[in-house]
């Protein structure tokens, strides 16, 4: 590991958008995370955003009011962290490629110690990649505000998003279509009958496994109401751990003659709350490829924070939350969604006599589509002033 330096100075919005588009990330959403490294889906649209933005540069005026003339790629680094320290808004993160697109021939791949200079000229702003020695060469652009500070770098590509925040709930945060883990295998014991067990200890199950041996474990069901219809739109499961098949149980001839039940053997394995009778049993889901690439919807959306993931009431920046538009709605993974705070009811004293008024919604913060279901999908909060409460509105950014 090497401590290198890095210089910031001031940068564009509209770069960091394009820096965002020089990586992408594939999860996956099975019990393990891993990273891949290109290959991800680029749609037209975006590469065509890219061409053009390529051609041209983007305005000064698209830049973030603090971005800086260079940025070093540090380990740690997210693609929407540094589309945020280059543009306005992070999720254009195609412009920011499209700034770049002769260096930066692979939007996936961009590595820490990459050093990202911004170019400005005749009113329009460019993404270069430094020389490889890491230092910027000279140009004529004017330096700003320089500060300077150690950080440690690592080699691997970045992620377009934290993934040590979203990982736990590609497994954990379920919505099942309908209260199905009625009729799912059940643990009907504990080791030494204990009350709840924990990872290593036993467990003893009954019901129909199907031929499977790694196991979800579920609490009860709990519905997710729609805030404005009430309807329900899914059965979210409490997530309770992993289980996995030991040894197969058997039904044994007593010497009265009648048979009795032998459970099945589970071990139980990772856990976030401990087991117990009555948890059901899911099976873990085969693996899967998730792409993440930051973008808007392509049209209109409105709708409302479901609920808080977990015990809470309210959430803050980082925390998961439901929300009542799922994939037959056209939500997508990736959709990065506005946050509104309701306008406060408020009084007009200024004519002689009161007038009630309700003030305008305010936004305040951004969500990030990360898991989509059938009506429901879950979002992380990137960035919020105010705490988030089911109820609230969000929107296309």
């Amino acid at each position: 590991m090497t401590i290198r330096v890095r210089t910031v100075r001031v940068c564009s919005s509209r770069a960091l958008a394009r820096l965002a588009a020089t990586a992408c990330i594939a999860v996956s959403a099975g019990p393990g995370l891993a990273l891949a490294q290109g290959h991800l889906p680029i749609t037209p649209v975006m590469r065509d955003t890219a061409e053009r933005t390529a051609q041209a540069g983007v305005p000064l005026a698209d830049l973030a009011p603090d971005a800086p003339e260079s940025h070093t790629v540090q380990r740690g680094d997210t693609l929407w962290g540094i589309a945020t320290l280059f543009l306005q808004s992070a999720w254009r993160w195609p412009e920011l490629w499209g700034m770049n697109l002769e260096q930066i021939r692979n939007p996936h791949l961009i590595y820490p110690g990459q050093v990202l200079v911004l170019d400005r000229k005749d009113g329009r702003a460019t993404l270069r990649v430094a020389s490889g020695n890491g230092q910027v060469p000279p140009t004529d652009t004017v330096r700003l505000s320089p500060r300077t500070r150690s950080e440690v770098l690592d080699n691997g590509a970045i992620a377009s998003i934290p993934l040590n925040l979203i990982g736990p709930f590609l497994n954990e945060a379920v919505v099942f279509d309908s209260n199905q883990l009625d009729g799912a295998p059940r643990i009907v014991a504990t080791q030494e009958g204990r009350v709840m067990v924990s990872r290593g200890e036993t467990a003893y199950v009954r019901g129909e496994l199907a031929g499977a041996r790694d196991f979800r474990l579920f609490r009860e069901l709990v519905p997710l109401r729609d805030p404005l219809t009430a309807e329900v739109l899914g059965f979210e499961g409490r997530y309770v751990g992993t289980a996995e098949f030991v040894r197969g149980g058997e039904v044994q001839k007593a010497a009265s003659g009648q048979g009795v039940v032998v459970p099945d053997t589970f071990r139980i394995g990772s856990t976030r709350l401990e087991a117990g009778v009555g948890d059901r049993l899911s099976p873990v889901p085969q693996q899967e490829l998730v792409s993440y690439t930051p973008h808007p919807p392509a049209g209109f959306v409105d709708g409302r924070i479901v609920s808080v993931y977990g015990d809470g009431l309210k959430a803050g920046q980082n925390q998961v939350v439901a929300i009542n538009r799922g994939s037959r709605d056209g939500i997508e993974r990736g959709h990065v969604l506005a946050l509104w705070r309701a306008g406060s009811e408020a009084v007009d004293n200024t004519e002689g006599r009161k007038v009630a008024m309700r003030l305008p919604d305010e936004r305040h913060g951004l969500l990030f589509v990360f898991r989509t279901f059938s009506r429901v999908s879950y979002a992380l909060i990137l960035n919020v002033q105010e705490p988030v409460r089911a109820g609230d509105r969000y929107s296309q950014p």
